[in-house]
Parts: C-alpha cells; structure tokens; sequence
C-alpha cells in the first residue's frame, strides 16, 4: 500500500520487492522458507501459513524510485545488480518488465549459468557428486519457475 509517500509491505513466501533509487539497490525483501526450496504458501487450511506470518515492512519513496515485484522465477534467475542494471538502461516500466522476465526466462534455462538459485543450492549443501567435483564440476543452471514481474516508477501526482 502506498500511502503519503510511504510503501507499505506485507510479505509471505518467495515472491520478492526491491527498491531502485538513483542506480542503488536500497530496499530487499528475503523468502520465508521452511527449508530450502520450500517456501512459506498462503492457505485457507489451518496446517499453512495466514497473513499473520508476513514480515512488514515499511519504505519511505522518492519521486523516481523505481519498485520492482516478482515471483520467484525472476529472483532466483537473475541477480540484483542484473536488477539494477536493466532499471539504468529503460526509463519504460513495461519495456522494464518484459525485459527483467525475458532475462529470466533465457537464465532459467541455461545449464551453465550460476544463478542466484544455483548459488544457494550449494550454499545449503546441494551440489554435483563428488566424483562430478574433482573434473571441476559444480551445480549449476537456473530455474526452470513461472516468471512473474511487475514494474512501477514514484511519480509526483
């Protein structure tokens, strides 16, 4: 919600927010897993996660930030500076989106690119057998998910 120049967010699962101003990242939201690749998920039953699990948070914008959403199939595909760098090169936030989605569609299917994904992977011990490590091997690619992305500019009104 925006409201009087202030960004209010309510999080849950893997679906992220960032903030762009002035070329920097100054605003992240993280996942909420269970354990790796197993994200929080809203539900009507009463054994998942409700409302009152989201993390809020609140942002104070300018004229100019940029705010981007999106699923998880753009997170885990494409890095924040990648982020950064495409919100430098297109003033449009469609063009924007389907840029950032377009990225990570060719990420996601690209065995040998070290996506986000991929890192964390090992990170939290997932990786090639070990006899795949001593010819240099390691876990890679990205991740084949739904791609959503939403882009918006802070305009004075």
């Amino acid at each position: 919600m925006f409201e009087n120049g202030i960004l209010k967010i309510a999080s849950v699962g893997d679906c992220g927010l960032r903030i762009v101003r002035k070329g920097q990242m100054i605003f992240s939201t993280f996942p909420q897993e269970h354990y790796f690749d197993c994200p929080y998920q809203l539900s009507s039953e009463a054994v998942t996660q409700t409302y009152l699990d989201a993390i809020v948070s609140s942002v104070d914008l300018k004229e100019g930030d940029t705010i981007i959403m999106g699923s998880d199939g753009l997170f885990d595909n494409v890095f924040d500076q990648e982020i950064v760098s495409v919100m430098t090169t297109h003033d449009d936030v469609s063009n924007a989106a389907k840029a950032l989605a377009e990225l990570a569609k060719n990420h996601s299917v690209d065995i040998k690119f070290d996506s986000p994904y991929s890192l964390e992977a090992r990170e939290r011990g997932f990786d090639v057998p070990w006899w795949k490590k001593v010819f240099g091997m390691k876990l890679t690619g990205g991740k084949l998910d739904d791609i959503t992305v939403i882009v918006g500019k802070v305009k004075s009104s």
